[in-house]
């Protein structure tokens, strides 16, 4: 069962992380594999020497990300088994486009004294075309659509492109011609090689390319094994194993449909052998797999980008995240024991479990580079692409080291090196192949931070949300929630972040400041982050939704819609640390009283997954779910009236329910 359906969710992976193009032709396979591979050299040559500045660095990485882009990812429709010229054609024109700022670097910046000539205006003008381009193909109608209405707005106005005056438009700048815009946007560091492409080409690579080389060695399985061996044998426990196994999988791949697929494949036929519906089963998986991307200390490429925009060390802001993350897994655990519940599921018997002590010491080896990274990162206080840096060498010595062994215990130490430097080789190949959707996001992004940097739009979208929400600040985060979620449907998570960050992130921040609260800009960064992570499973595109699908052979819309209810527990958690920076350890005071904040979330968050179940012991009545719903409401701001009314409403309902159901009041062990 596993092994038919594997190829169908593989073929999502491949097809929107990959690429999805396998040349029939020798030389163009390989062709893909030097390339790949050479820009993962490259990055770590750059990273070492840290010889260039960021605009050469960001337009080498760019020009990588273009190659693969026109050469691995056919368009729709296109030929999956060969490199048509037109793609030739494109790879070439833009690759040379993104790389003339590295050979014109002295005459632009120090001859021209940045400003364009006209043959940098007409380049300027066809590498933005080629990310239109490519980041169609990528990604979908949704960025080059956003990027090109922020550009038009640039170029319109009283002086600019094109000369609208009030009453037609009212506009918060003059108006630019097209020097202008070409001139912020690919000769400064304000547009295309901003901060999003600059973070993508240091330490987002380095992380993804470290998650690559984790999983090559064998990591993915291990961390699947060790969650069914703990927690096979619970109610429902394939589900909650899932869970588990999904957040560890997390830590070594930022995409929610890699994920999906490295442990759906296992976890959602053990889901359906115990009785979980098809589309619950895969909706379990989508909800574990989309939420990895939250958990420390290697989260979603956004992340890395946001502590650059808010000008935070990555290890400060993984300690910010951490609580939040764990308590949306703690939900998570729970829907599905509620789900176990409601369906009368049991475990699996342990003898059809591996045991969880041997599994354990089989793969502990693969901590090894994860714990040297924390201590990089937390202890010695190096820099994340340092950090991530040497733990990629330590990773792979592990890998030449347990292939060796490998070798040496069947008698063949030359065959166990060429896998251990065949595995080195494959996870290159596949660290720069996962880069290519984010180098192409992270540069097309860059054209909306550049043009609302210019145009100043993130004031006008300030007074325009003050109109609508009346200064009402949760009329505010709704709405922002909203948006995250509606470009959530065209949009990956990090280019979403990016665009809410660029536009949103400080709208809240001005508002917030009128409505007279100290909200930390870490608080209102996360708040669009989380919402942006949903994009992976937010109906009609979520694309983990589809890969869990052709595993559970259950409807793709229906799965993402359930993933959808499932996730609605981690929609909740920004509007607790926005008004509650404690979760976020942020000026906790005493720890008595973070661990009291912490409790009381903890709390407000299994009644709302509760409520939204609609189950305890059994069903819920509608009155039941009301006051639930509204005890856990009354914990999302802190205070003390409100916790304890929040607290006393869980637990009458919850000791009421338990009467009716004729169980103990106290629950017993069974």
């Amino acid at each position: 069962m596993i092994e038919h359906v594997k190829p169908e969710a593989e073929d999502i992976v491949k097809a929107s992380e990959y690429g999805g193009r396998e040349p029939a032709i020798a030389w163009q396979r390989w062709l893909l594999v030097t390339i790949a591979v050479g820009w993962s050299l490259f990055q770590l040559y750059a990273s070492y020497f840290g010889t260039l500045n960021p605009q050469k660095i960001g337009s080498i990485h760019l020009a990588f990300g273009f190659a693969l882009a026109f050469l691995a990812y056919p368009r729709k429709g296109g030929a999956v088994d060969r490199i048509p010229w037109y793609d030739w054609l494109l790879a070439a024109a833009s690759v040379a486009s993104a790389l003339y700022i590295l050979f014109n670097y002295y005459n632009i910046v120090v001859v021209q004294g940045g400003l364009p000539e006209p043959r940098d205006i007409w380049v300027g003008t066809a590498l933005l075309a080629f990310l239109a381009i490519a980041a169609t193909r990528l990604l979908g109608l949704a960025l080059p659509i956003i990027a090109a209405l922020v550009v038009i707005y640039g170029i319109t106005g009283p002086a600019g492109l094109i000369p609208l005056t009030p009453p037609d438009v009212i506009y918060l700048h003059n108006g630019y011609d097209w020097p202008q815009i070409i001139q912020q946007l690919y000769i400064t560091t304000e547009g295309i090689w901003g901060t999003p492409i600059q973070v993508s080409a240091t330490f987002v690579f380095l992380f993804v390319l470290f998650g690559a080389l984790l999983d090559k060695a064998g990591a993915g399985q291990y961390f699947v094994d060790l969650a069914y061996s703990g927690l096979g044998t619970f109610r429902g426990g394939p589900a909650k194993a899932s869970v588990v196994a999904s957040l560890l999988t997390g830590v070594i791949s930022g995409s929610s449909t890699a994920n999906t697929v490295t442990t759906g494949t296992f976890t959602i036929p053990l889901m359906k052998k115990i009785g979980y519906p098809p589309v619950k089963a895969g909706a379990t998986e989508v909800a574990a797999s989309v939420n990895g991307q939250l958990m420390p200390p290697i989260m979603g490429a956004a992340a890395f980008i946001m502590a650059t925009f808010i000008d935070m060390p990555y290890s400060q802001l993984i300690i910010h995240a951490l609580v939040p993350a764990v308590l949306t897994y703690l939900g998570l655990l729970y829907v599905v024991h509620l789900e176990a519940l409601k369906l009368g599921l049991q475990g699996l018997p342990r003898a059809d479990l591996p045991p969880f002590w041997p599994t354990f010491v089989r793969g502990v080896h693969y901590l090894i580079p994860v714990a040297f990274l924390l201590y990089e990162l937390m202890w010695a206080n190096l820099t994340p692409e340092r950090s991530a840096l040497n733990a990629t060498v330590v990773l792979t010595a592990l890998i030449l080291v347990q292939e060796v062994v490998k070798g040496v215990r069947s008698g063949n130490l030359v065959a166990g090196l060429w896998q251990g430097l065949r595995l080195i080789v494959s996870g290159l190949e596949t660290g720069a192949r996962n880069m290519t959707t984010i180098a192409i996001a992270t540069g097309a992004a860059g054209i909306i931070v550049g043009m609302v940097t210019m145009t100043n739009l993130g004031y006008g979208l300030t007074q325009v949300l003050d109109v609508l929400s009346g200064g009402n600040i949760w009329i505010v985060l709704l709405l922002s929630a909203i948006t995250s979620l509606i470009l959530g449907i065209g949009l990956p998570t990090t280019a979403n972040y990016i665009v809410m960050a660029a536009l949103v992130a400080p709208v809240i921040v001005n508002l917030s400041g009128e409505a007279g609260l100290v909200v930390p800009l870490v608080a209102v960064h996360l708040f669009v982050f989380y919402f942006g992570i949903l994009a992976d499973d937010t109906p009609p595109v979520g694309l983990a939704a589809y890969a869990a699908s052709a595993i559970s052979r259950a409807d793709p819309i229906a799965t993402g819609v359930q993933g959808f209810i499932y996730d609605l527990r981690t929609a909740i958690l920004p509007f607790m640390f926005f008004f509650n920076p404690e979760l976020l350890l942020i000026n906790v005071g005493s720890w008595y009283y973070a661990g009291w904040v912490i409790v009381t979330a903890l709390v407000g968050m299994l009644g709302f997954v509760a409520a939204t179940q609609g189950y305890l012991k059994i069903r819920m009545y509608w009155y039941e779910r009301l006051l639930m719903l509204v005890g856990a409401l009354l914990l999302l701001k802190p205070g003390s009236w409100t916790d304890l009314v929040g607290i006393g409403l869980l637990a009458a309902v919850v000791f009421w329910h338990r009467h009716r159901a004729g169980a103990p009041l106290v629950p017993t062990t069974g």
